[in-house]
């Protein structure tokens, strides 16, 4: 339960404060659990689909935008801003970690995240109400796994900070676990149509995260909350093109 709630506290604003000394052992094995609070994001904002279905899909979808970033305090879409500024032009590694410390969002920032924002709003108003759910639950999961993965085999870039603690203590048996996990809830909602939307999820992460290695060498907290963000992407793009197309 210890390492759930500090998993908790990391990726959502919910006021969970654990008393103690927080070692850097237990902050590794939280990523155990990232999954499962993946699960219980995903399935709030399933629930939340459910209660408002009556309305119109496009303000649903809006509105699960909204709760989604209000949720995890945007995060995510602030690292993926931060991580467009660094990873857009031609610049030195030194300059690149630069323009993602930056506290000022930049041009490229602002058109990553409107043009990711209008990417999920047309999926999410797209997906009828009867796949909704289940591609909700799917996103939540998949995506707080994908921050695993980007913390495995890789070095962080920085000095100093709070990912350093999660990239230094990840083991492939956090990325194993979270991955059958992750293919267990797929087929419970989907059956064999969900491992296709994993795997071809994950080539598309897998794609992303490469480039990210490419650019900067290595990872930072901003670039695992992009690749938290292009896997939300992903998982919702193949579950429109399997399930409803």
């Amino acid at each position: 339960m210890k390492y759930f709630l500090l998993a908790l506290q990391f990726l959502t604003i919910l006021p969970v404060r654990l008393t103690g000394r927080i070692k850097d052992e237990d902050v590794a094995r939280s990523l155990l659990t990232f999954p499962l609070v993946g699960l219980c994001i995903g399935s709030i904002l399933a629930a939340f689909a459910s209660v408002f279905s009556f309305l119109p899909a496009s303000v649903v979808a809006a509105l699960i935008l909204i709760l989604s970033a209000w949720f995890t305090g945007g995060l995510h879409l602030d690292g993926f801003a931060d991580s467009c500024d660094g990873l857009y032009g031609q610049f030195s590694q030194q300059k690149r970690l630069a323009n993602m410390k930056d506290s000022h969002i930049g041009a490229m920032g602002a058109i990553g995240l409107i043009c990711l924002l209008l990417l999920k709003f047309s999926l999410i108003s797209n997906i009828s109400y009867k796949v909704l759910w289940k591609a909700l639950i799917m996103m939540g999961i998949f995506s707080r796994w994908t921050q695993v993965c980007s913390c495995y085999s890789t070095k962080y870039l920085r000095e100093k900070g709070t990912a350093k603690q999660f990239i230094d203590g990840t083991r492939l048996k956090h990325v194993i676990v979270g991955a059958l996990f992750v293919l267990t809830i797929f087929l419970l909602l989907v059956q064999v149509k969900g491992v296709y939307i994993f795997f071809l999820s994950c080539i598309a992460v897998i794609a992303f995260a490469g480039f990210i290695r490419k650019r900067l060498g290595g990872m930072t907290g901003d670039t695992i909350g992009a690749v938290n963000e292009i896997a939300e992407v992903s998982c919702l793009f193949f579950t429109l093109i399997i399930l409803e197309i």
